[in-house]
């Protein structure tokens, strides 16, 4: 419609100069006109007979719009445009080769025939670019390479690279005239790359981007699982927690099942309900992994009716599980009733060693469970090195008065340092009563510490009713019987238990995992933190809030055959040791790679004080799918201390396992074991609609456009007149333009129609 009554189009006039090319100068003219125009305005307003004030200002305006009309005209405006020299400019057209342009659209084709029905030589597009362009073509998925037709492209890349793929196009055809680059594409760059800093050189160099969006904006029925928050490893037996987050299209209230399986073996099923379309859903699936070694878990919702993409359906994920007795360190001040129990309670899990370090009298200590009889033979470890080798510390009712300034910095170290679990039990001696207020511990523990308030703690003693707290509802430790519902349940029937210490207030960025509702006490009925963890440096510190849990066990309303005190004690134990680093920690670069993309492996190798190491020997051991092993020495990174790296690309699909030995002269440093899985990604199909958004951003930034398939038949005309290279000046005249001749047609028709409306000559 625009260019219909204005000649061209909008983006031509965004794009030239308006000029006036009458040889006739401006002032002169303008002069000229004015000396026409006024005499018959005067004519107009001393007029008498029957016309008012009103119809002479009326006509008067009509006709002073009408010479100024005529004055454009007879002044010739034109609009200068700089164009391209036909067959001296270069077009560099990248088509997207990636796997996600082989998703049909709601018509029934394919983003890829799309693709190709454009580019086809016998189609109108090309031809008309080959008229003033000389075209080079590109394919480009996670790297862009030169091909000579339609022929190279196969739509198989497992990544799209939008950014890396326009500054390769604009190097390699850097010593050429390069007009504008075309994309042709569904939007969808799944990398961390920054688009910015790719379109800046672009900008600076003038060269536009027109960009092609291919596929639907909007997926009318889909179902994804976008993400699943698996820890890297576990420890055998482990009940683990894993949040799956859903998005779904279309499929608002149905309830679908998201099925778990290791190694193609179900081990978990789980119902949920989808929520309305663009609310995601976090959905807690509870697995238990009880084979050791590295295990492929797939997380997946089966398809269901109306979708069109089902490869965005499932996860995949490796767990490393570890079949090992984790050493814990539980130093109690003073005998009572807890210890008792809590020891019974994980007696039989072999893949737990609880050593005790008892206080019975000054300077006299009671251990059991040691490996050794000159372990902690001293009392509490007064090293590094002889703390480090637990993987997490318990502290039951013992004053902070007990250690010495070094051993309390120790402590905390062992926790931001070398990432190991702090748990603080409650007690007449521990927390704020324990003097802990203004200390390093302080600084560790989640719970804000109160004043010491000078009540004994049989004035101090309440007792409170435990509950999980919606956020902790989910989570291992608190799972008692199974699932959420039915533990919340055996949570409501465990008689309520005492605590003498008042923690009432979370530090910022602490979760409460358990609550307590005072039922009988002190005046403050103020609800109690029962147990809460958060993060501190490399490690995590927690608080148990009540003092006699064992007595979920042993009260006269617990039936014999309840488990809720030892499910919750073996719970809470694994857990504090679940992400406690070794001395040899190794991981690949990709969790999941592909057949001939290359692995970085790498390796934090530290010694028995938890110190990086550098100069070690260091030897990757990788075992093939099918069981072929091959050394591959790691070397320093130089760059970072205690760092080590080595690279390896796989062949062939499957599981490949990695294990890391690291020593230092004769002393072994340790081992690490993690794995990689290599198979076809998915992460083309994940979000699988058309990034409109992306795709107009890259050539608004850069001066181009964006087209759908529908408008792209103006390309060629607007790469005449926008892009760069070799280029020429022209004059377009716009005095015959149709909406002028419309408009001098309109102001003499309401001059007309007006007179015999108003009966006047």
């Amino acid at each position: 419609m625009f260019e219909f009554f204005f000649k061209f189009r909008p983006l031509l006039f965004q794009e030239g100069e308006f000029t006036l090319l009458s040889p006739w100068p401006l002032t002169i003219a303008a002069v000229a006109a004015l000396v026409l125009t006024v005499p018959a305005l005067l004519s107009y307003t001393l007029a008498r007979g029957r016309s008012n004030r009103t119809d002479r200002w009326v006509l008067g305006t009509l006709r002073t719009a009408l010479f100024a009309l005529l004055f454009l005209v007879v002044m010739q405006p034109a609009l200068v445009l700089t164009s391209i020299v036909p067959q001296r400019n270069f077009v560099a057209v990248l088509v997207d080769d990636s796997r996600s342009m082989t998703i049909d659209d709601r018509d029934g084709t394919s983003r890829a025939e799309k693709a190709v029905g454009l580019l086809d030589p016998e189609s109108g597009l090309v031809p008309a670019l080959e008229e003033g362009f000389a075209l080079r073509y590109f394919r480009f998925s996670s790297s862009a390479s030169r091909m000579d037709g339609l022929d190279g492209l196969t739509f198989n890349g497992s990544r799209t690279r939008l950014g890396s793929a326009l500054t390769q196009a604009r190097d390699e055809l850097q010593g050429v005239p390069l007009s504008a680059i075309v994309v042709v594409s569904d939007g969808g760059d799944n990398t961390e790359e920054v688009i910015g800093d790719a379109l800046l050189p672009l900008r600076a160099a003038t060269v536009p981007v027109f960009t092609v969006g291919l596929g639907d904006e909007e997926m009318e029925s889909d179902v994804q699982a976008s993400r699943a928050d698996i820890p890297a490893t576990a420890l055998a037996g482990n009940s683990l927690v894993v949040n799956m987050v859903l998005d779904s299209r279309g499929y608002e209230g149905r309830e679908v099942p998201v099925v778990v399986e290791d190694m193609g073996r179900i081990v978990a099923t789980e119902v949920v309900t989808l929520p309305r379309d663009g609310q995601p859903l976090v959905a807690p699936v509870a697995i238990t992994l009880e084979n050791p070694g590295a295990r492929e878990l797939t997380f997946r919702i089966p398809g269901l009716e109306g979708e069109r993409v089902l490869e965005n359906n499932e996860l995949h994920a490796v767990v490393q599980v570890r079949d090992r007795t984790e050493k814990i360190l539980y130093f109690e001040g003073e005998p009572r009733y807890e210890v008792k129990f809590m020891r019974r309670a994980v007696d039989t899990d072999e893949n737990l060693q609880v050593v005790l370090l008892q206080r019975t009298a000054e300077n006299k200590f009671l251990r059991l469970n040691v490996d050794d009889p000159l372990e902690l033979v001293t009392g509490f470890p007064t090293t590094r090195e002889e703390l480090y080798r637990y993987r997490a510390l318990i502290l039951g009712s013992v004053e902070a008065s007990f250690f010495t300034h070094d051993q309390l910095d120790m402590i905390a170290d062992f926790v931001s340092e070398r990432g190991g679990t702090l748990l603080m039990l409650a007690g007449r001696r521990a927390l704020a009563d324990g003097g802990y207020k203004g200390t390093p511990i302080e600084d560790v523990i989640p719970v804000v510490l109160p004043d010491p308030t000078g009540a004994t703690p049989t004035e101090r003693r309440a007792f409170v009713k435990v509950t999980p707290t919606p956020g902790g509802a989910n989570h291992p430790i608190t799972r008692i019987a199974g699932d959420a519902e039915n533990s919340a349940a055996r949570w409501d029937s465990l008689p309520a238990v005492s605590t003498t210490n008042l923690l009432t207030e979370l530090k910022p960025g602490a979760t409460e995992l358990l609550q307590g509702s005072v039922v009988a006490g002190p005046g403050d009925a103020s609800d109690r933190v029962v147990l809460a963890f958060q993060r501190y440096g490399k490690g995590r510190a927690m608080v148990l809030g009540v003092q006699d849990t064992w007595l979920w066990q042993m009260d006269a309303t617990v039936s014999l055959e309840d488990q809720s005190h030892e499910n919750f004690w073996r719970q809470l134990l694994r857990s504090v040791v679940s992400e406690t680093p070794d001395a040899v920690e190794a991981a690949p670069d990709l969790a999941s790679g592909e057949v001939g993309e290359p692995v970085t492996l790498k390796a934090d190798v530290l010694d028995e004080g938890f110190v990086e190491v550098n100069g070690a020997t260091v030897n990757a051991r990788i075992t093939t799918p099918t069981g072929e092993v091959r050394e591959v020495p790691m070397e320093w990174s130089v760059s970072e201390d205690g760092e080590y790296t080595a690279s390896f690309t796989p062949s062939m699909n499957g599981l490949y396992e990695l294990s890391v030995d690291a020593a230092r002269d004769t002393t072994h440093l340790g081992t690490a074991e993690t794995s990689v899985r290599v198979a076809p990604g998915t992460e083309e199909f994940r979000d699988p609609r058309q990034h409109r958004t992306l795709l107009e951003r890259v050539a608004n930034e850069t001066g181009g456009r964006y087209y759908t398939p529908e408008t792209v038949d103006q390309l060629p005309e607007d790469l005449r007149f926008t892009g760069g290279g070799v280029t020429v000046t022209e004059e377009h005249d716009l005095w015959d333009m149709p909406i002028l001749f419309l408009l001098l047609a309109g102001l003499l028709g309401a001059e007309w129609a007006y007179r015999r409306k108003r009966g006047l000559a």
